[in-house]
């Protein structure tokens, strides 16, 4: 197989989709899916702590030059003293620091052994469920998400080897034709596989490469069966697993420059570049094994990932375009300070009829331009996929990103992510330091930099909807004017920081850093095209008579709580800082 020829290949499609396989490869780092080293440069800090300071909660012991990190109880320090020798490292970096900082925490496996060193070192049965609870998210998150996600991007890196358009839709693709459940279990039974070969000398190594196609095998049939999928891989890889791993290791200039640049290569082209080679390297391998006719290749069958319809198959299946042209219409146009807000913010103004007719003309425009680029074979046709449309998600064809929000809908939005972020941080908080801490300044289970971020991103940057890469970097820049600006506000309050960057690589006065507004920019975007139009898909359901209640119940507890926490804000270890600022005289 010539490397060079699958490398050329892999650059002219990388060349011709490079912002969106970059999103997609960033996304899967963000995700912790792959490429989560390239990650590291905006995560960088002087002191590599694992948790947040060494305290008296927390002992080293030396035994025989064997470092162990144990949470323990103060109260049990005593006890401890007396049955060992304990040696106190005064060192603020070594190198078993170093070591755990670069861990992936996010790994669902290091997540499960730092929640079960928590509820060993808590004795507390409240903490303890609340721990159980968090491991229980994270587990949910990182089986139907972090280990899917290849899937989804496989299936983007294929479609974009022959078409020139890729639909956003695609990074819920598994979910939108009902298959997220089966193919996250196949990925699960192998993520197994590999850790239960990772145990012997050399059957890691071999068997990665062993199961290295699943990932595209379901991105083009998800249907196929866990067994068979894993068979079909096996015997597809069967004498070319010494090729994979030459065709790894061809890139090794690239993964030299990507440690260099601490995953800047990676996030501007190693990541993209390697996927895209090796998605040829699939192909190719693919196209052996249906030539050669071995077991179950016959299921690897998604011809038009392959080869584009004629246009007599298009026309016949796409015939209803002429129909959908015909019922657009214009919609009147709303006038005054209510059109604007409308037009600018994506606020509803006008009438329920008016701005329903609104949001259908704009589902038929999108089904309409869908239409013409596959007719044009610029983008895959759905239609002609294995599964067909009236067995898929039909509430996720006519997912609507350009709609527009009533005040209903976007303050139950704002609680739900505020609610949503709290979840969040509180649940890692708990896993890694098996403490329960009510993240935020206020008492309420909420966090207002979440849903607000959110809702200012969603409406500020509405007219930026149609342009997904512009939307992607405008977000990053508003939020970090956001966090840092709240950063000011809340210290001008309260006297208090409530957050402090200043140990982070690329970071501002210590208010904000990339890494956290890359977090936010990422989170922004999938709020503005995917989990904002589905919300409101959900609260447009709601009766008004329980949802303008439910509204009043929450404004007014979440008043009173900015009202109280302005006189009694919420601080603490694992909340704020604890540094008081110092007035200048």
């Amino acid at each position: 197989m010539e490397y060079s020829s699958l490398k050329k290949d892999a650059r002219k499609h990388l060349k011709k989709h490079y912002l969106f396989f970059m999103f997609v490869c960033l996304f899967a780092a963000f995700i912790s899916s792959e490429f989560s080293s390239s990650l590291s440069i905006t995560n960088l800090s002087e002191n590599i702590p694992i948790l947040d300071k060494v305290d008296e909660h927390i002992i080293k012991i030396d035994y025989d030059s064997l470092t162990q990190i144990m949470v323990i109880p103060h109260k049990n320090i005593k006890k401890l003293n007396e049955k060992f020798v304990v040696k106190i490292f005064e060192k603020k970096i070594d190198l078993l620091n170093l070591l755990s900082k670069n861990i992936n925490t996010n790994n669902i496996f290091v997540l499960i052994v730092q929640g079960v060193l928590s509820i060993f070192s808590t004795f507390n049965i409240a903490t303890d469920i609340f721990i159980i609870l968090s491991l229980i998210i994270s587990f949910v998150f990182w089986f139907y998400v972090t280990n899917v996600f290849k899937v989804n991007s496989r299936r983007i890196f294929l479609e974009g080897r022959k078409y020139e358009k890729i639909t956003p839709k695609r990074f819920i693709f598994l979910y939108q034709i009902k298959k997220w459940n089966k193919t996250a279990w196949t990925m699960f039974v192998v993520t197994i596989y590999q850790l239960l070969w990772s145990l012997t000398i050399v059957g890691g190594f071999i068997k990665r490469y062993s199961y290295y196609l699943v990932p595209y095998i379901l991105a083009e049939n998800p249907n196929i069966k866990t067994k068979d999928a894993i068979n079909l891989s096996r015997a597809m890889m069967n004498n070319h697993k010494l090729e994979c791993f030459y065709l790894e290791l061809s890139f090794i200039g690239w993964i030299i420059l990507n440690i260099v640049t601490l995953g800047i290569a990676g996030i501007f082209y190693y990541n993209p570049y390697k996927i895209a080679t090796m998605t040829e390297f699939y192909v190719n391998l693919r196209a052996k094994a249906k030539s050669l006719k071995i077991s179950n290749s016959e299921l690897l069958n998604d011809k038009y990932l392959y080869e584009k319809a004629s246009d007599e198959v298009l026309a016949k299946e796409y015939a209803d375009i002429h129909e959908l042209k015909k019922q657009i219409k214009p919609t009147p146009k709303i006038k005054g300070i209510r059109g604007f807000i409308s037009d600018f913010f994506g606020i509803k103004t006008a009438s329920k009829e008016v701005e329903d007719e609104y949001a259908k003309q704009q589902v038929l425009i999108a089904k309409v331009k869908a239409c013409k680029n596959i007719l044009a074979r610029k983008r895959y046709p759905d239609r002609l996929f294995s599964i067909p449309p009236k067995k898929r998600r039909s509430y996720l064809e006519n997912l609507n990103y350009l709609k527009h929000y009533s005040v209903i809908s976007i303050i139950l939005i704002f609680f739900a992510l505020s609610f949503t972020g709290w979840i969040w941080e509180v649940s890692l908080h708990l896993i890694r330091r098996g403490v329960f801490v009510n993240r935020g300044v206020l008492h309420g289970p909420w966090l207002p930099i979440y849903g607000g971020g959110s809702i200012l991103i969603l409406i500020a940057l509405n007219k930026l909807r149609k342009h997904p890469v512009v939307q992607f970097i405008t977000t990053f820049i508003l939020c970090g004017f956001v966090e840092y600006f709240t950063s000011c506000f809340l210290e001008a309050v309260y006297n208090i920081k409530w957050w402090d960057y200043s140990n982070y690589f690329l970071n501002l006065n210590g208010r904000i850093y990339a890494g956290g507004l890359l977090f936010f920019a990422i989170g922004g975007f999938a709020v503005v095209y995917f989990i904002a139009p589905l919300l409101d898909n959900f609260i447009e359901k709601i009766n008004k008579k329980v949802a303008i209640p439910l509204i009043i119940l929450l404004l007014f507890v979440y008043i009173s709580d900015h009202i109280y926490s302005t006189y009694y804000p919420n601080t603490g270890k694992g909340i704020s800082t604890n540094k008081q600022i110092v007035e200048k005289v």
